[in-house]
């Protein structure tokens, strides 16, 4: 059971593959909050000359209350789409790495096993109880993964529900100070 140059080279480029995989990811999710933000800034920018304008504009002090009073509800709004797009981008990004991570995990135990299997064949008689020890600490290894992979999973469709809910209730007090 020897290492040959053909599998380092190989392991080498799985590695370096995976490694340019998640930069990319993280790339792109970068290149996103970037675009978002920079979106947010110039609606922010246009937004304040709009309604400066239209401050100025006010012919009395009644209807300049108004106009301030009806700046705030699309702010409001602007603010919760903004949020919700921002934690839209880091759900996607966080599920592509959790992907990628899984992906990895999965091949790193098949490897292991292969190599595990390789080993056995060319083991000394007695050493069955070994290699049954260390195939049953894998076993238990990959359901505490794939238990804290569940949890991981459950929290994070909880986290997507708390914010729907908040959301909702900010849109509806936001409605609810427009309409008085």
């Amino acid at each position: 059971m020897y290492v040959t140059p053909e599998q380092i080279q190989a392991a080498g480029k799985a590695n370096v593959d995976s490694m340019l995989s998640l930069a990319a990811t993280q790339f792109a999710a970068i290149e996103k909050l970037a675009t978002l933000n920079a979106n947010a800034v110039k609606t922010a920018f246009e937004d304040s000359l709009n309604n400066t304008r239209a401050l100025f504009g006010a012919k009395d002090v009644q209807e300049l209350v108004n106009l301030q009073n009806s700046f705030a509800t699309p702010a409001i709004e602007k603010a919760i789409a903004y949020s919700k797009s921002v934690y839209e981008v880091a759900t996607e990004t966080n599920a592509e790495l959790s992907k990628a991570a899984e992906k990895r995990v999965s091949e790193w135990n098949e490897n292991f096993t292969t190599l595990l299997d390789k080993a056995v064949k060319n083991a000394p008689a007695g050493s069955d109880v070994a290699v049954a020890g260390i195939k049953s600490m894998l076993a238990a290894a990959n359901s505490a993964y794939d238990n804290f992979t569940k949890v991981t999973k459950q929290a994070t469709e909880i986290a997507e529900a708390n914010v729907a809910a908040a959301t909702e209730t900010v849109k509806g007090l936001a409605k609810a100070k427009k309409i008085a």
